[in-house]
């Protein structure tokens, strides 16, 4: 009995990553959002940040998840009209705000903590270990070869 050889790799990297995040984030809108009520990607995002940081300023938010400053200001709006976060002034410098968990925005966290669980059991399944440490370390590259703002490399 033999075992046919393995196609070659597609070494497309960038159209891979380009498609493979598109795919996902479908796949995350739809599945998961549909799961949780709604909630969107981005939205969970907050979420997690704000659940080992709440209180944080709005920028501090945004720099944390990597979101241009508008991007986040239309976010935050969106989720305070859901009763997920509220703003709250510095109580040092009452010209900046902090953003701030509601009991419903804690409750939302805990159930995309469990799609975010279903989520990371899909993309790693028929992987090991050790292929994933792989995929890990080389998207956590990008981050260094590819420096927010740094549009010079």
């Amino acid at each position: 009995m033999s075992t046919s050889p393995a196609p070659p790799a597609d070494k497309r990297l960038f159209f891979l990553l380009a498609a493979g995040h598109r795919r996902v984030q479908r796949w995350v809108e739809n599945k998961l959002a549909a799961d949780m009520d709604g909630l969107t990607a981005a939205q969970s995002g907050v979420l997690f940040y704000l659940g080992g940081a709440d209180g944080a300023l709005i920028g501090e938010a945004a720099e944390a998840l990597d979101l241009a400053p508008s991007a986040m200001t239309g976010l935050v709006d969106r989720m305070t009209r859901a009763g997920l976060v509220e703003r709250r002034p510095d109580p040092k410098d009452g010209r900046a705000l902090r953003l701030h968990l509601t009991d419903h925005g804690r409750a939302a966290r805990e159930e995309a903590k469990a799609g975010l669980a279903h989520l990371n059991q899909h993309l790693t399944q028929g992987f090991t270990d050790d292929e994933i440490a792989v995929v890990a370390r080389w998207l956590s590259s990008l981050q260094t070869k590819f420096p927010k703002g740094d549009a010079s490399q």
